[in-house]
């Protein structure tokens, strides 16, 4: 981009705002191509008002009003959250319901990677023993324990990736019984069934917490629909629940505790390493969709360019989710009327209104969610931030809705209703089943999850020229003019077949970054 000619991006004509997109903004005084003299410094990412603006008049981005001017704003002002007064959510009635019948995507067939295949059913993209906790209290021993398999026994298993602890604040101290205790508890129950995992469960209990481990994993969780490969995770229900119970009076010492996890995770790993690679078609991948650290250029580049693979991946069989509420709650109009069906729409509707009962518990609104990171990065409010956030789902019909913690079971384009948190909104992801993560960011978050490969897409070149090795997509080259929506959502297309055969690597993968499991609890902890 050259820095010296103005650039600014209008999303619809019926706009009276644009982006600034030159790196470093622009000063007062720059001329933009329309003649428009700029009245102050805009930062990069950041509103200018094209038009005079009345005072009360809407400011329209995306084509909707993203507020109403406090006071009268010149046109060539700065137009940032302090000059607007943010439009009340959109009620849940009287919303369009499956109005949007766009023609059947052409499907995307002949695409392939090689993914390991599982007893239920499910194809993971990695190979990866984990190790289930019941509560937080084992977590230092369980830590302990890894290391130890990492360094003495995982380098005699070379089909295996990894050894990882699902470590998570839950278990103890809890209303396990409350209205929405089921929430955490079947999150974690489904996080060990991932894909990635093989279908080897193996749980660390203290014994005396709440959450016992029949509770977590009852009869009846292992649910096997293909006979091929039985052998390998195990003959009956029974013998997976392997459970290593740090209480039991057979320890004696804290060596007697980690060798108990050590022997019992030697066996888990010679199964997982029994296992090959082996080409399965595209339609296998589960991938999960999500923002954080957002900028106004998401919904300008990184997102649109998620959305354009969204429909690929759909056009290919796969399954995709897309969550995040609040940060959707502000276009419910735009899902429900893309719904495949009234009983889709309504369900949406349903866990909007759950949350939004939520947030009122709390006493806050949808206004909570902007950061100030999401500010200084030109986003001005929630729902300017929400318009940006939709357009990772792509144009695809909807066509299922998922409660938090529940698990996958459908293809196509799923909206997976989450908190907007990226470590809570990552965590009920991999209880669905994920196995492969897209994350876009503008502002730059070295967010990772140990469980599957988490691919991040740049908004910008500059961050993509700073992070170098910490962002994998650089989507900003849609704003620099030198790549369209489309040849980045290819390019993000194909580089998620190379990253699920485990031909590359991730950023994330390389340096081993991770970030700890949230589980979502709206249950009291006593």
């Amino acid at each position: 981009m050259n820095i010296s000619e103005p650039l600014t991006i209008r999303m619809y004509e019926r706009d009276n705002v644009a982006i600034v997109a030159n790196d470093g903004g622009l000063p007062p005084g720059a001329v933009l191509p329309s003649g428009l003299v700029l009245r102050e410094r805009v930062p990069q990412g950041h509103k200018v008002a094209l038009v005079d603006i009345e005072a009360d008049a809407p400011v329209l981005r995306y084509g909707i009003p993203i507020g109403h001017a406090l006071n009268a704003i010149a046109a060539g002002s700065w137009v940032h959250e302090r000059l607007l007064k943010m439009p009340d959510a959109r009620g849940l009635d009287g919303l369009p319901i499956s109005t949007v019948k766009p023609p059947p995507l052409p499907a995307l067939d002949g695409h392939t990677f090689e993914g390991f295949r599982n007893a239920d059913g499910t194809v993971g993209t990695r190979n990866i023993l984990a190790i289930t906790t019941t509560v937080q209290c084992v977590a230092g021993v369980l830590d302990f324990a890894v290391q130890r398999i990492k360094a003495e026994l995982l380098p005699k298993f070379a089909n295996v990736d990894d050894v990882i602890g699902l470590e998570h604040t839950y278990g103890c101290g809890v209303a396990i019984d409350a209205p929405g205790a089921e929430i955490p508890i079947r999150t974690l129950r489904h996080i060990s069934l991932n894909p990635n995992f093989g279908g080897e469960v193996m749980v660390v209990s203290l014994g005396c917490e709440k959450l016992q481990p029949e509770r977590l994993m009852p009869p009846g969780t292992f649910e096997i629909v293909d006979e091929r490969n039985v052998a390998d995770v195990g003959a009956s229900e029974e013998a997976k629940l392997d459970v290593v119970c740090l209480q039991d009076e057979a320890h004696v010492g804290f060596m007697s505790m980690i060798e108990s996890i050590m022997r019992q995770a030697e066996e888990h790993l010679e199964r997982l390493n029994a296992r090959r690679r082996e080409t399965v078609p595209a339609s296998e991948l589960v991938v999960g969709v999500q923002c954080g650290g957002s900028d106004a250029f998401s919904g300008v580049t990184a997102n649109p360019a998620v959305g354009f693979c969204t429909d690929l991946l759909v056009r290919a069989g796969a399954a995709v989710m897309f969550s995040e509420t609040t940060e959707v709650r502000d276009g419910i109009d735009q899902l429900t009327s893309r719904a495949t069906t009234p009983e889709v729409a309504q369900r949406m509707i349903d866990e909007m209104a759950w949350y939004d009962a939520y947030l009122q518990r709390g006493k806050v609104d949808r206004s909570a969610n902007t950061t100030p990171g999401n500010k200084k990065g030109g986003l001005s409010n929630i729902v300017e931030k929400a318009m940006g956030s939709i357009v990772k789902s792509g144009s695809a019909p909807i066509s299922n809705v998922l409660s938090p913690g529940e698990k996958l079971k459908a293809k196509g384009l799923t909206y997976a209703a989450t908190p907007a948190s990226d470590f809570i909104c990552g965590t009920l992801q991999l209880a669905a089943g994920m196995n492969l993560h897209v994350f876009t960011t503008g502002r730059g978050t070295p967010y990772g999850l140990a469980a599957v490969p988490v691919i991040k897409v740049a908004t910008r070149s500059d961050l993509a020229r700073r992070w170098h090795d910490l962002m994998d997509v650089n989507a900003g080259t849609i704003a620099d003019g030198t790549a369209t929506i489309e040849d980045v959502g290819w390019e993000l297309f194909n580089l998620m077949l190379e990253v699920a055969s485990g031909k590359k690597k991730t950023w994330a993968e390389q340096w081993k970054l991770h970030n700890a499991l949230v589980l979502f609890n709206p249950a009291p902890v006593t």
